[in-house]
């Protein structure tokens, strides 16, 4: 991989190092940032040099078992693909015998969920200016034909200097008209998604209409005890408001969550354009966003480039003793 500018996750501009030799062995393993189904997220550092990076390690074997060779993959490709100071980019890819490693930047912020839960909700200018920097965002995959679809505040980091950054891109999926796979979490599901109909692009806008009122009101919009309840009120699609939710808000939020894909805001024969011209965002300066001219509204605590105090601790884990794959296991990586 060639070195190239692309935003760095400590708010400035970095020359992205020439990975095309990185292996295992060059990285200096620190602590879990993070586990899932597959593996785990930890924070590294290559021998030689001082930047600190995540590193996604995820067991073959795991993912055998649950069917997702492909998927992964498909994160992996749609990773290559993209660079944007809003979305966590990646440096690197490689494998080994029982794991495979995805190095990325270190976003050292923490997840908006947890400053969202802290704050309990946001203020209405510090919803918007995460809102619009999402917009820019989920703009850039869409021009790129990737719908993103798991949209959540657990989903997104903060850098250093406070900016939004999207992360996990295990839903995110090429595609250029539609898909019909169910995926996501229950209270950000678009009405399209549980009719099964078929969903495109449509669904990022909706969830981010989830997400506005999540930020403005401190709790999603449609919330129940159980997920069919939850979809039954999707599907109806009627959403209450605070008294004190900004006006302009409001209505973006209405536009966004139009239970008829084909009416929603940002589908429109405009697209995104009729999100970045709405009300709520007048007088935003997309450009100056973009290049994040202004200063973000929450403030990140740091203590060095290494720091994981804005990430929860987690046990380490035990040494792998699991079995080698056989060949014709490790042949179904061949393309990672």
């Amino acid at each position: 991989m060639s070195s190239a500018a692309t935003p760095a996750a400590n708010g400035t501009t970095f020359v992205k190092p020439d990975t095309s030799a990185w292996k295992l062995s060059d990285l200096e393993m620190k602590e879990t940032l993070g586990t899932g189904s597959f593996g785990r997220v930890r924070l590294c550092k290559h021998k030689n040099g001082t930047d600190y990076y995540a590193i996604k390690c995820l067991k073959k074997r795991e993912i055998i078992k649950m069917k997702q060779v492909q998927h992964i993959i498909a994160e992996k490709n749609i990773l290559a693909e993209i660079s944007h100071p809003f979305t966590v980019n990646m440096l690197c890819a490689f494998q080994d015998d029982k794991k495979l490693y995805l190095v990325l930047e270190f976003v050292i912020g923490g997840e908006m969920f947890t400053h969202l839960r802290s704050a309990g909700r946001f203020p209405n200018d510090v919803a918007k200016f995460y809102h619009a920097e999402l917009v820019l965002a989920f703009e850039y995959l869409h021009s790129k034909d990737i719908i993103y679809r798991d949209l959540k505040p657990e989903n997104l980091l903060l850098d250093a200097k406070g900016h939004v950054k999207i992360t996990d891109f295990g839903f995110a999926k090429k595609v250029p008209e539609r898909t019909f796979t169910l995926c996501g979490t229950p209270e950000y599901l678009a009405p399209e998604v549980i009719q099964s109909k078929g969903h495109g692009k449509a669904v990022d806008w909706w969830t981010m209409g989830i997400l506005l009122y999540e930020f403005i009101a401190g709790y999603p919009p449609f919330y129940d005890d159980t997920p069919f309840r939850i979809y039954e009120k999707i599907l109806e699609g009627k959403v209450k408001f605070p008294n004190w939710f900004d006006s302009r808000a409001r209505d973006l939020v209405k536009g966004l969550l139009m239970t008829d894909h084909t009416k929603r805001l940002g589908t429109l024969k405009n697209g995104v354009a009729d999100i970045k011209g709405h009300p709520y965002f007048h007088g935003a300066n997309w450009e100056k966003l973009f290049n994040r001219h202004y200063p973000a509204p929450i403030p990140v605590k740091v203590k060095s480039a290494g720091d994981t105090s804005n990430f929860e601790k987690y046990p380490e884990s035990g040494e792998d003793r699991s079995a080698p794959l056989t060949p014709a296991q490790q042949a179904e990586f061949k393309d990672f």
